[in-house]
């Protein structure tokens, strides 16, 4: 929830050409208000939710827009907009699942005269999906090799997989647990910065095996996917409650940042060690972080893990690009779900158009 990330992209046989880039922070008071809805969402009322729908749509258009004038093209050369929304809520398992993105895609199309697309998760939740991760199907159309088994890691806020064999066209993949999501809410607690930057922080303590042991007990590590979860799940409650669970309410602020970091990086790697992957190709904001990226090589020793830079797509927009595949792929009426991740009954063509 930090921001806006935008991509003018334009797709060929199998590979993609990324034309210019845009990368837009929420307003702080928009951030904080987005922040408070997913924490406290007993205190969300509906006229809240409204509002920021449409504030989060002003904030989309306006980044269209910008990304539009920045790469010198006319509104006309674009063919579709290509809108994920931002996340409040994902309930994929209750009894009436549901997953909510906000940022009104009305106001996206008719504010850049641009065909917009946009709730993409709706339909795969429709006929018994999670609805995420969507990601995978663009990592195959993308990334798969007929040599190599690999697997694609999105490190964001919740980390995901997706694994893809080199003698199988049968892609699974599912969210993991949690990327960035812990370390940025201890960040925010304990260095008044929005994260930490380069792991630095982490870098300086000493991860508690007590700790990072009551965490990885916690249920959903050991939950045989698909499984898709969100920071409705992990975030300072968690946190809390399992120091309080080790006894460890008094750590140090560094020591636990080392842990949260260490738990970021054992969930992802047990879910990786036993598929048959040689190379690790990582995208998303913890690509970057130098600690965290540390840990995961040390986890995972038998494979390569590198930046999706090194395979030909800079880590920071591949979440982007992905979604204007997607958006692609609503028009071309191409399948965008793979039921084999999400758990779909079915392959469905995915998202509504709102005309431009």
């Amino acid at each position: 929830m930090d921001g806006i990330d935008a991509a003018l992209v334009r797709f060929g046989n199998h590979q993609c050409d990324i034309l210019k880039t845009q990368s837009t922070c929420y307003p702080h008071e928009l951030q904080n208000a987005l922040l408070d809805a997913t924490r406290m969402p007993q205190n969300c009322t509906v006229d809240d939710i409204g509002t920021l729908d449409h504030w989060v749509g002003e904030c989309f258009r306006d980044a269209a827009s910008t990304l539009i004038t920045k790469a010198g093209i006319e509104r006309s050369d674009v063919t579709a907009i290509g809108s994920h929304g931002q996340t409040l809520r994902h309930q994929p398992l209750r009894s009436r699942p549901f997953t909510l993105q906000i940022g009104d895609a009305n106001i996206i199309a008719a504010g850049t005269g641009i065909d917009t697309i946009a709730d993409f998760r709706g339909r795969d939740i429709a006929v018994g999906g999670q609805g995420a991760p969507l990601a995978p199907a663009f990592h195959q159309w993308l990334f798969r090799s007929d040599t190599k088994s690999r697997c694609v890691l999105n490190i964001g806020g919740i980390a995901n997989i997706t694994i893809l064999p080199s003698e199988s066209d049968l892609v699974t993949g599912f969210d993991t647990g949690p990327g960035n999501t812990l370390l940025d809410s201890w960040a925010r607690r304990h260095l008044d910065r929005p994260y930490d930057k380069n792991g630095a922080f982490a870098s300086t303590g000493v991860a508690s095996i007590t700790l990072l042991e009551t965490m990885l007990a916690d249920d959903y590590f050991s939950k045989p996917p698909p499984k898709s979860t969100g920071v409705e799940y992990f975030h300072d409650d968690f946190i809390d409650a399992n120091l309080a669970l080790a006894g460890l309410i008094d750590i140090s602020p560094a020591d636990a940042q080392a842990t949260l970091a260490e738990l970021t990086a054992q969930s992802i790697a047990t879910h990786i060690t036993n598929s048959g992957v040689s190379e690790v190709l990582v995208c998303g904001g913890g690509a970057h972080n130098q600690d965290l990226m540390q840990r995961l090589r040390a986890n995972l020793p038998n494979c390569t893990v590198a930046s999706t830079d090194v395979y030909g797509l800079h880590p920071d927009w591949v979440e982007a690009v992905a979604f204007a595949w997607l958006a692609r792929c609503c028009l071309t009426g191409e399948y965008g779900n793979l039921p084999s991740v999400t758990g779909a009954d079915s392959p469905e063509i995915l998202g509504a158009i709102f005309q431009g």
